[in-house]
């Protein structure tokens, strides 16, 4: 049934995509919030495919030192829009764009195998308020407070529909994030106020998919299913382009 669902919903998707693309956006601007442990670069295909169609699309390069920090980039964003914005988060993204989406130009929120914390939540107190997966590799902070992901299960639970040069690659390449961005909490929660989208990859191996069901749910996010990784925005980036297009096109 899950899966005839999330069938319509991209078939609704799409159709919605084709009739958008008749008439001028109901928002342009859209800005992109990478998670840890991989930059905004993974986001290239989404965006080459979203210039494409005629939207202004931003990506933040987030320092993931503090939930702070990365508020303070995400908001030098939103204000260089010059109008309307759809805000988009990925996996640690969506702590960040729960709390940035409160901005006056965040009409919509878009987000991505991602955390949705509420007022008084934390990143940390979510993750772990259900079971580990057997493939995520995020180890224990080190002495200065950091955490890394680990070269073992970099490939498997991080990006396995890449290639394994690939994965080589964003393990090295890879932006780790402090522990005290995963423990801060929330004193905004945009989705109460605004309307929100979440696309759940069921092959999650980073995030439960159990946990971003129910932060979906209760965010009320018109939600996708789509059967891929963690990384489902390079495995499957027109299904996720055109999830932020159907939220471009019908928000208030």
């Amino acid at each position: 049934m899950l899966l005839f669902l999330s069938c319509v919903t991209l078939l609704t998707l799409n159709s919605q995509i084709m009739n958008a693309q008749k008439s001028t956006p109901k928002i342009k601007n859209i800005v992109i919030v990478h998670g840890a442990f991989a930059d905004a670069s993974g986001f290239a295909d989404v965006f080459k495919i979203l210039m494409k169609d005629g939207y202004n699309v931003t990506l933040v390069q987030n320092p993931c030192t503090s939930m702070q920090d990365d508020l303070d980039a995400t908001n030098k964003i939103l204000d260089r829009q010059d109008g309307p914005t759809v805000l988009v988060g990925h996996s640690w993204g969506g702590s960040v764009i729960t709390q940035a989406g409160g901005h006056e130009k965040v009409a919509v929120l878009v987000y991505i195998a991602a955390i949705i914390p509420a007022v008084g939540e934390s990143t940390a107190q979510l993750a772990s308020s259900v079971p580990r997966l057997p493939e995520n590799g995020l180890l224990p902070p080190d002495d200065k407070g950091i955490i890394y992901y680990s070269k073992e299960k970099f490939h498997s639970g991080f990006v396995p529909e890449q290639s394994q040069a690939v994965s080589d690659f964003m393990y090295a390449s890879q932006v780790p994030i402090a522990l005290k961005a995963f423990t801060e909490v929330l004193t905004v929660a945009a989705w109460t106020t605004k309307p929100s989208y979440t696309i759940i990859p069921t092959e999650d191996q980073n995030i439960n998919p159990i946990l971003e069901r129910s932060n979906a749910k209760r965010a009320g996010s018109i939600v996708t299913e789509i059967k891929s990784s963690h990384t489902v925005y390079m495995s499957h980036p027109k299904e996720v382009a055109a999830v932020i297009e159907a939220a471009a096109n019908a928000a208030p």
